[in-house]
């Protein structure tokens, strides 16, 4: 049976190639889970940005010629970032066959990949928003004509915004924040990042604390249920790192 090698090195057997590299992407993505241990996220992502590389290049053989056109094809289609994301899937998965000796040649040792990136400075929400924010939910808070589902609710969203803006958390970060990685008396909370890296963020505002002890009393069997502090499911209405949800 042709392998990957012969197809690179004599381009013949196209069809045979295109199936070929399409087996080797499954292995990759079973290696970048299982070996590696990258997050489902992330593994989606990769294997998005690999389809879609096979279904703009066919059953082309990946030469430099091929890389070069697939890399404009994505400079006039997607923003910057997205570009340099999609070039890094395509690479590693290269990067991977080489290194398991499926290929004598990586192409893309011939393709200049680098590219100036503009520069775009992070969008911040101007702390008047932040502050009519948080004094609207308080003053929520202290209606007492609302029945207890809605007060708890409310009191969910003080201690989420409080959170948010107090550690800098990402919204991602917050809702996989489990309680075992909360400690409230010493006021420090414990990130589980990528690749299993971790790191402490400090609260040390005492107000914040006391609302999240606040919230932790009211919702203490529902954190014992499911694990996680701040992202608690109510009637169907739960946290989610997606907008709008």
């Amino acid at each position: 049976m042709l392998n990957i090698i012969i197809c690179l090195i004599y381009k013949i057997n196209q069809e045979v190639f295109a199936m070929l590299l399409k087996e080797e992407i499954n292995k990759y993505l079973n290696y970048c889970k299982f070996q590696k241990e990258l997050d489902d996220k992330t593994i989606k992502a990769y294997k998005a940005d690999l389809e879609q590389f096979i279904t703009v290049i066919g059953e082309n053989n990946p030469d430099k010629e091929m890389l070069n056109a697939y890399l404009v094809y994505l400079h006039r289609m997607y923003k910057q970032k997205t570009v340099k994301r999609k070039i890094a899937s395509v690479k590693a998965l290269f990067h991977y066959l080489e290194e398991e000796e499926l290929i004598e040649i990586n192409p893309f040792h011939k393709v200049k990949t680098k590219f100036r990136e503009e520069v775009i400075l992070p969008k911040i929400i101007p702390r008047d928003i932040i502050e009519q924010l948080l004094n609207h939910l308080y003053k929520e808070r202290s209606i007492k004509e609302y029945s207890e589902w809605r007060k708890k609710i409310i009191l969910r969203d003080i201690a989420v915004v409080e959170t948010l803006f107090s550690t800098g958390l990402r919204i991602s970060e917050l809702c996989h924040l489990q309680n075992k990685y909360v400690d409230l008396k010493n006021g420090v909370l414990c990130i589980q990042g990528k690749g299993g890296k971790e790191r402490y963020l400090q609260i040390g505002n005492n107000d914040v604390l006391s609302i999240l002890n606040a919230y932790k009393m009211y919702f203490e069997e529902e954190i014992k249920k499911q694990g996680y502090f701040l992202s608690i499911v109510m009637e169907m209405r739960c946290l989610s790192n997606q907008p709008g949800a």
